[in-house]
């Protein structure tokens, strides 16, 4: 006879735990607002001096003045893992060497008009950490 799985919970982890699991991702998902509707685009991001780059299939010009980055790492099997999502101004890098080095180093997924180098510099980071039972208490 097998005992029931302790219930799933989220616990919250330190802002210089998140950083830790922000900068160790590579991917994620950069969340804004277009018009009145919610746009989430895959991105691929390093974290430099307080600043968050990503890169991501979008028009410089639909950059907005504030945006979401999301990343996490979740075992479906199990229900656990965590997430971390920052959230601040944002811009499109726009100097040419700027923005070509970061083309060099973060892959894309498309080239051309929809690929962009965006920085943000991130006012709130919240994470969690998905856990069962005693763990992370």
């Amino acid at each position: 006879m097998s005992t029931p799985s302790p219930t799933p919970r989220m616990v919250e982890v330190s802002g210089a735990e998140a950083l830790w699991l922000l900068e160790g991702a590579a991917m994620g998902l950069l969340v804004y607002q277009q018009r009145e509707t919610t746009v989430v685009r895959p991105a691929r991001h390093v974290w430099e001096y307080g600043r968050l780059i990503a890169r991501t299939p979008v028009q410089p010009a639909a950059v907005p003045p504030t945006a979401t980055y999301h990343v996490e790492e979740i075992q479906a099997a199990t229900g656990t893992g965590w997430t971390v999502t920052a959230t601040g101004p944002a811009e499109a890098i726009t100097d040419p060497h700027e923005a070509t080095h970061y083309l060099r180093t973060l892959a894309g997924w498309t080239y051309g008009p929809h690929d962009t180098v965006v920085r943000i510099h991130p006012q709130t980071v919240t994470g969690f950490r998905l856990i069962r039972g005693a763990e992370g208490r």
